[in-house]
């Protein structure tokens, strides 16, 4: 008996710890994350005039600078979801994406379309400005308005 006990509360544990992400995973969620509203704002705003320039090619560029980050943090959620047992790690991501993609488009979709490119067009600039040190510290801040999909886990 003692040992059933035993194997239940290992299982509920272990899996309590497969949902929850490590802080290189909330890293990598939040990093993808950060990507996909560049994107979205970057389609929403491409012809709106910036004072900074075309903000889609400013979104190119970024994507071009950090591709191996952002490549690195695909694969760390790859990593976690096949760990969890998905069968389909690549169409999780893209899941994912899809979902932190849609998030930003719905404020997009309330908002004029100047109103939306000057309230969140300069991102772009700032998140092109930044290496790669300094987008990682923002990838790996937590924003209360922007939860990950997953807890962090916990080591106690």
């Amino acid at each position: 008996m003692k040992f059933f006990i035993f194997s239940i509360f290992l299982l509920v544990s272990t899996s309590v710890q497969a949902s929850c992400y490590s802080s290189k995973e909330f890293e990598a969620e939040q990093g993808l994350r950060i990507h996909s509203e560049l994107m979205v704002i970057a389609l929403n705003c491409h012809k709106s005039t910036h004072s900074s320039g075309n903000l889609y090619i400013q979104y190119k560029d970024f994507t071009r600078r950090h591709q191996s980050l952002i490549a690195q943090y695909e694969q760390t959620l790859k990593s976690k979801f096949a760990s969890d047992g998905i069968q389909n790690s690549e169409k999780e991501i893209n899941d994912l994406r899809t979902r932190l993609a849609n998030t930003i488009s719905q404020d997009a979709a309330k908002m004029r379309p100047n109103v939306f490119c000057k309230a969140y067009g300069s991102r772009i600039t700032q998140a092109l400005a930044m290496d790669q040190a300094k987008l990682r510290r923002w990838a790996s801040t937590p924003f209360p308005g922007h939860p990950v999909s997953r807890p962090l886990c916990t080591s106690g």
